[in-house]
């Protein structure tokens, strides 16, 4: 079966064709021949996944799934949040996004933090969501080079290495984006 994934960014779909393991033919955004950044203007990440979602399937025809995610820091109000990618501006910057988050935490003791992920699926009959959470803190500097976006200074719950050093299969099995996904394959799988 054919789906588009409603992204560009490689890690991520790197990340999702792991997950589900070649069982599905995934197409990125720029091999569906939508090359245009599909806006993100909401404030939650289920109307920004199903907006992508909807986007790519009224564009191709083809059952679309969109992931947003992104990483929740309480003690910074929820920041970065839904502007997770976008956190020190444009153009998406990990790096960037990562030290500006550095310094917003900058003597602040409370640095718990949670990753969170929501899928939309759509072009189905109805519009279906699935979501993920994994919960765990900020380190005080950048550790590793594994992984993408805030990983280096993401460390979960139950681990003393941040998601940057961990080995990519323990990720795997822990991630919010992985929850999400096993939630998302059992439905595909029953279909």
């Amino acid at each position: 079966m054919d789906l588009i994934l409603a992204s560009n960014n490689a890690g991520k779909i790197k990340e999702i064709n792991e997950l589900l393991n070649g069982a599905y033919n995934i197409i990125s955004l720029q091999a569906a021949g939508i090359t245009e950044d599909i806006p993100e203007p909401f404030f939650t990440f289920e109307e920004n996944a199903l907006a992508k979602a909807k986007y790519a399937f009224e564009k191709t025809g083809i059952v679309t799934f969109a992931e947003d995610s992104g990483l929740v820091v309480p003690a910074l109000n929820g920041d970065p949040g839904v502007f997770s990618a976008r956190y020190a501006g444009e153009p998406k910057n990990d790096l960037a996004n990562t030290k500006k988050l550095l310094k917003e935490l900058e003597g602040i003791t409370d640095r718990d933090a949670y990753y969170t992920t929501i899928i939309c699926i759509a072009g189905m009959e109805n519009v279906h969501y699935f979501s993920g959470k994994c919960e765990g803190r900020i380190a005080t500097e950048m550790q590793g080079n594994g992984g993408f976006g805030y990983d280096p200074v993401f460390i979960p719950n139950g681990y003393d290495q941040t998601f940057g050093e961990l080995p990519s299969a323990v990720k795997a099995g822990i991630s919010h984006r992985a929850k999400a996904m096993k939630s998302f394959i059992a439905f595909l799988e029953a279909r």
